[in-house]
């Protein structure tokens, strides 16, 4: 599993761990019953205290991404198929926050902001 740490993110370390691997959740590419590395594991490899690790994979049990058995690890949970779509609406709609921030002081009108995403939303043929 590749998690990257950056010191130049605004994110604490714990939460670009739980951005990364929500993000390998929903993409398909950490699948129901795959193991995480040992929190131990994960602190050495990463290079970080124990307890950012603990704590991010607290946030993500919280959050119904992994669940946790005492001398067995942590392992990907089950997803709601209803859950993982609403976190990936949200995801757009922040994306799409950003665009509009950065159109509107670029004197992008609406009309023409709606045609490039259309445009960009078209274009990889879906």
């Amino acid at each position: 599993m590749d998690i990257i740490i950056s010191n130049s993110s605004n994110d604490p370390i714990y939460l670009q761990i739980v951005k990364q691997i929500k993000g390998m959740i929903m993409s398909g590419e950490l699948k129901e019953g795959d193991p995480l590395p040992s929190m131990r594991n994960m602190a050495l490899q990463l290079r970080i205290s124990l307890i950012t690790t603990k704590r991010a994979y607290e946030e993500l049990e919280r959050d119904g991404f992994i669940e946790s058995y005492t001398g067995k690890g942590s392992f990907v949970k089950a997803q709601n198929t209803d859950f993982i779509r609403e976190e990936n609406r949200r995801r757009a709609e922040e994306y799409l926050a950003k665009a509009v921030d950065a159109a509107k002081p670029a004197g992008i009108a609406f009309e023409e902001l709606t045609e490039i995403l259309k445009l960009l939303y078209e274009a990889d043929g879906t």
